[in-house]
């Protein structure tokens, strides 16, 4: 693994003060957890203090760029609230079985020039038949000859099926807990939340690397988010991503409140989630560029990974502008992927 031409750091990010812990980390009780997420605003430079110092022990000042390519977009089974894709969705969105190749491969090489971290792949659906991920597998073993890294999103795999993309060169899966498992019902009633925790431990007997987080914002207590860390403290993902609502116009949470989704909440959650699971790529997914506009540099004291470019059914800050940031705050984008084949 190589990285990007290095940017002067800040004098206030300078890793040798906050990466030289060499103490065990600690560990949060869930009682301490909820207290940090209750806590007054004027404790969050602490916290940000703490946070950062995990994170400059595990990641040094790298921060992660991902593409994230909508593969299979619309009419999804299953009936999540806060999904465009969802089953009870009226959202304005286009819907297709498979993405045109040529956008797919476009995206593979945008990710190879550009010396990007990651090529995510979401596909709508909770269950694909042996023939499409047949399919897919073909598509990864092509993309996979640039060398990029792969990771996709694809509901709920056979053992059969997962070791079909394993053999193609996938060795990254993304499967969300998304909230709590007792806030779970109110988000999701086709699937249980034990189903998603079983799918990842079946994943990780297989060997792949997990990528598995959470949405923050759909009415969840405290208790709830500290409650999904904690699942998440557990399963020990590669990659935790956290997302912020969005409320998509269409969805059952279209008028769902965000107020409470202050830029200060929203960094005591990031810092909770490095606090509780330190060593993981964490990532500031759907949202950043709503909750974190102007304060970038306190965002990516605690997240070393972010997308470029948007999400699935939403836009999002564009490449150019998104390495602008990562450099105006003081930190270095990782190159990951290169020309070896894997």
């Amino acid at each position: 693994m190589s990285t990007a031409t290095s940017t002067q750091t800040s004098s206030t990010e300078c890793p040798s003060t906050e990466s030289s812990t060499t103490a065990a980390d600690p560990v949060l009780t869930r009682e301490e957890a909820i207290a940090i997420l209750a806590g007054p605003d004027s404790e969050l430079p602490e916290l940000l203090k703490r946070a950062g110092a995990l994170r400059r022990k595990y990641k040094g000042n790298r921060v992660s760029i991902h593409l994230l390519t909508n593969a299979r977009s619309g009419n999804c089974s299953q009936n999540c609230a806060y999904c465009a894709q969802s089953c009870r969705s009226k959202a304005d969105i286009e819907t297709y079985k498979w993405v045109d190749d040529k956008k797919l491969y476009d995206d593979n090489e945008f990710v190879h020039d550009h010396h990007l971290a990651r090529h995510c792949i979401g596909l709508s659906g909770m269950g694909f038949s042996d023939d499409e991920i047949r399919e897919l597998a073909d598509r990864i073993r092509v993309m996979k000859k640039q060398g990029t890294h792969l990771c996709c999103s694809i509901g709920f795999l056979t053992e059969k099926q997962a070791l079909m993309l394993k053999e193609a060169g996938l060795d990254r899966i993304n499967h969300n807990l998304n909230s709590s498992r007792s806030y779970y019902h109110n988000i999701c009633t086709t699937h249980t939340f034990d189903q998603r925790v079983n799918n990842i431990k079946m994943l990780q007997r297989l060997g792949f690397e997990i990528c598995s987080g959470g949405i923050i914002g759909m009415g969840e207590s405290h208790a709830d988010v500290v409650d999904m860390l904690l699942e998440l403290r557990e399963i020990a993902p590669q990659a935790l991503p956290i997302n912020f609502l969005l409320p998509i116009p269409g969805t059952p949470l279209e008028h769902t409140d965000t107020s409470g989704l202050t830029t200060e909440y929203c960094l005591k959650v990031l810092c909770l989630a490095r606090l509780m699971v330190p060593q993981t790529d964490l990532r500031c997914a759907a949202g950043r560029e709503v909750y974190f506009k102007g304060r970038e540099g306190d965002l990516l004291r605690v997240v070393d990974s972010i997308f470029a470019s948007g999400y699935l059914t939403a836009g999002g800050q564009g490449i150019k502008d998104t390495i602008q940031a990562i450099e105006n705050a003081g930190y270095t984008y990782e190159i990951e992927s290169d020309d070896r084949e894997e």
